[in-house]
């Protein structure tokens, strides 16, 4: 226990031996109990150390609540790289003073002595003051508190101007410091934080008269993922695929000659996870994908599936590496009460050194081509400290590569993947529709999880068709757009959703009909578009809206407020003068009328304020205030900028008029979100 006590500061994860978690350039609050003996007056601050060990300005602590003594103050770092953070509590002996002075000049008790005491304390201030003006003023104020010729309440009021408080808040004094333990930060690239995701199958994207894709055919779909904004292309496994077990259409267990198998059932006579399927092209052609979808702003992300098919070549190479049941067979993959006899799990225990060291030699080989994201398929499934030691070997070399866990599991295995090293995890949000579940789920994402856990909304998968996009049609998958756009900085889609496909393999499942996992899967995106079949036009103004408005590009800034009715949502984030106020009708069914009551402080406004509000979907322009009326069609949503008003370049992208073009406010015609909104 230091002299001033320092207690509880957060972030800290898991007592501090690992690093809480940030971005470049992201802002997070660090909060500590700090308090002391007595009534006189405690201040804290954070200092930031870089990677150098270099301290940065101390940033000032404010008390979060009156007679709490839990004291907070948001930083951001500047450079990717292991930082720490440390909170320094200390007296206020000038504080403590002006207190006392205020209380006993005015009643004529000991007025020579508190001026002198007064004197001498900014005496002590200005010497540690390095700026000459500053220095100068204070010493000034050393003077007119011994100025004996001056009434005493002047003498006093020299020193409570606001000028002298704005350098003494600068350059306070210090007494009795008394820093924390420091905390370990690490801080790494944006795209660990913020990005949009697409996953789609090359090997759907052939031609006619060359039906399965190569990575030269799947390369012209890169344009129009690109167009619509996203900055992540991700794709399921590109390995040589197993024969034995092979799955058919739906899952069947007999395939054809012709059926293509199952991506994730990884490994044939041509190769294992470090070789290309040849109907795909060869490792040159995969190199040349990644440096096309570079030169397009996407980054692509490879799936790493630690698992292998019967004809894998480690079968027999490695057999240590597979459970053996007792008749001698190698056990497959079940997960009651499914069953994938084309795929055989890892055993970790028999050769864990082996295993780690082959990951990370498989993970460098596709480095090399080009990768630095891997979606990893399943992590929980394998020991926590296999994925500790070969993420913390890749990244101690490579910082910049980014692992996304997919473990759709329990709560503590999610957060200690998260905890010991993946950059980005899946989250439940895709069985999170009712307005409570979303709100308590993300409250709890951007809570104090996000110092070390940042989700990434997926709304559909290959694997997940929910019963929410199944029976709610188009509005229903334009409102699921919204929140995960707007909800998390990492939010993705499976290739699919823009055609709104919700086509169940059987009532009451998750899994597609005719699922892209078994077979090709063809689709004609140019008569979608001539149709109207698609939602690419929302989905890219949603990805645009993001890239323009900085609070969206934040995870912890979440903030919801009220509505009165169940089915509307109401939330805003706010990143400086940037305040992002989102309200959806979660309803795909009905139009809902509500009152939508603002939390004003919240937005930055005082509570009596009227404000300009423009809908960034249509070029809508409202005044809002504390309450406000909504009327939303199904699956209807507001995406509003508060303070701004109507004309500007954001309208004419939505390809909407202007309500100041015309005097007046219009309804929206592209992009449409459960037909048409109405404030």
């Amino acid at each position: 226990m230091g002299r001033i006590p320092v207690l509880d500061v957060r972030p800290m994860v898991q007592q501090g031996r690992r690093p809480a978690k940030a971005v470049v350039g992201e802002t997070f609050e660090v909060t500590a109990t700090v308090f002391r003996e007595g009534h006189d007056a405690v201040a804290a601050n954070v200092v930031l150390r870089d990677p150098e060990g270099r301290p940065g300005p101390f940033t000032p602590m404010r008390e979060l609540a009156p007679g709490t003594d839990r004291w907070g103050a948001e930083v951001t770092a500047g450079a990717p790289g292991l930082w720490t953070y440390t909170v320094e509590g200390w007296g206020d002996p000038i504080t403590t003073w002006r207190h006392h002075a205020q209380i006993k000049i005015p009643a004529g008790m000991d007025t020579e002595v508190v001026l002198e005491e007064g004197a001498r304390l900014y005496e002590r201030a200005a010497a540690g003051v390095p700026e000459p003006d500053a220095r100068d003023l204070l010493l000034a104020t050393v003077d007119a508190l011994r100025d004996e010729g001056r009434p005493a309440a002047s003498r006093l009021a020299a020193a409570l101007t606001p000028q002298v408080a704005a350098v003494l808040a600068r350059y306070p004094l210090r007494e009795l410091v008394t820093g924390s333990a420091p905390l370990p930060l690490l801080v790494e690239r944006e795209r660990a934080l913020y990005g949009a995701w697409y996953e789609f199958f090359p090997r759907s994207e052939g031609t006619p008269e060359q039906p399965h894709g190569t990575f030269r055919t799947a390369a012209r779909r890169l344009e129009a993922i690109a167009a619509m904004g996203f900055d992540v292309v991700y794709l399921p496994p590109i390995h040589p695929i197993g024969t034995t077990f092979r799955k058919g259409p739906n899952n069947s267990l007999t395939a054809g000659p012709d059926d293509v198998g199952v991506p994730w059932a990884i490994g044939s006579p041509e190769g294992g996870h470090d070789a290309v399927h040849p109907r795909l092209g060869t490792e040159e052609d995969f190199a040349w994908f990644v440096r096309r979808a570079a030169g397009l702003g996407l980054e692509v992300a490879l799936d790493f599936a630690l698992q292998c098919s019967p004809d894998h070549p480690w079968v027999h190479k490695h057999p240590q590496w597979f459970h053996h049941r007792p008749d001698g067979s190698i056990a497959y993959a079940e997960n009651p009460p499914k069953k994938y006899q084309d795929i055989y799990p890892i055993a970790f225990d028999a050769d864990l050194d082996g295993l780690v060291a082959e990951t990370v030699r498989l993970l460098r080989h596709w480095m090399a081509a080009g990768v630095r994201i891997f979606r990893v398929d399943n992590p929980h499934t394998k020991p926590v400290v296999f994925w500790e030691r070969v993420l913390g070997e890749v990244n101690r070399a490579d910082p910049d590569v980014v692992f996304l866990a997919e473990a759709f599991t329990r709560p503590a295995m999610m957060h200690t993947l998260a905890q010991i090293g993946f950059q980005q995890s899946y989250t439940y949000f895709t069985w999170r529709t009712t307005k409570r579940e979303l709100t308590e789920y993300l409250t709890e994402l951007a809570g104090e999880a996000a110092c070390y856990m940042r989700p990434n909304l997926f709304a559909n998968t290959p694997d997940i068709l929910p019963a929410y996009l199944q029976h709610g049609g188009r509005p229903a998958f334009e409102v699921r757009a919204v929140l995960a756009a707007t909800l998390a900085p990492a939010w993705g889609i499976y290739s699919g959703y823009e055609l709104c496909e919700n086509t169940p393999l059987r009532e009451g499942g998750e899994e597609y009909l005719d699922s892209e996992k078994y077979q090709l899967r063809p689709r004609d995106w140019e008569a979608a578009e001539r149709e109207g079949r698609t939602i690419a036009p929302l989905i890219t103004r949603l990805n645009t809206i993001r890239r323009e408005n900085p609070a969206l590009q934040q995870l912890r800034n979440l903030y919801f407020h009220h509505a009165d009715k169940e089915e509307v949502i109401v939330y805003a984030k706010r990143k400086g003068s940037n305040t992002v106020l989102v309200v959806a009708n979660l309803d795909p069914h009905h139009t809902q009328e509500a009152t939508v009551s603002l939390d004003m402080p919240q937005l930055g406004l005082d509570w009596h304020e009227s404000v300009p509000v423009r809908d960034e979907l249509t070029g809508e322009t409202y005044h809002w205030g504390r309450a406000n009326y909504v009327r939303l069609g199904p699956g209807g949503a507001h995406v509003l900028v508060v303070g701004r008003g109507s004309g500007d370049h954001a309208a004419k992208a939505a390809g909407v008029a202007s309500p100041g073009e015309h005097g007046t406010v219009l309804r929206p015609s592209t992009p449409q979100i459960g037909g048409s909104p109405t404030t």
